[in-house]
């Protein structure tokens, strides 16, 4: 799973997701990315399932970037356990997803194969995506 090797807090306040993503979400690297459209926390896992999906199913042969990474921790507190007593113990960590922010890139692809790989992986994530494709050169908001 990803993870922050090392961060200057161990818990974070929730926070709270709004507006549309300004950074990182047109295509930088690759022909065809997976865009999305409602924001949302990602978690690790989550990543990892949708990446897994997209590279059985071109079967390596393609260029894969991952353009989010999880450096939100998630706490959560112990079963039957009272309310009160501080804050919980890191559980995870989480994407901050903005609407428009672009998550997976590929390239090496044809369209086909490409829309079918990220319609596989839009199942693993928990919030709602579109395919986006870069035509002659220029980069689709």
């Amino acid at each position: 799973m990803l993870q922050p090797s090392r961060t200057k807090y161990r818990k974070q306040f929730k926070g709270r997701l709004r507006g549309k993503a300004t950074k990182g979400a047109s295509l930088a690297f690759g022909d065809f990315g997976l865009q999305a459209l409602e924001c949302g926390m990602i978690s690790s896992r989550q990543i990892e399932a949708a990446r897994i999906a997209i590279t059985r199913h071109v079967k390596r042969g393609a260029k894969l970037w991952i353009r989010i990474f999880p450096h939100k921790p998630i706490t959560k507190k112990p079963a039957e356990t009272r309310m009160g007593k501080g804050k919980g113990d890191v559980d995870g960590y989480v994407a901050p997803v903005k609407k428009g922010t672009m998550l997976y890139e590929i390239s090496g692809l044809s369209d086909e194969l490409a829309k079918e790989a990220f319609r596989l992986a839009s199942h693993k994530l928990s919030v709602q995506t579109r395919l986006v494709k870069r035509e002659e050169g220029i980069s689709i908001r």
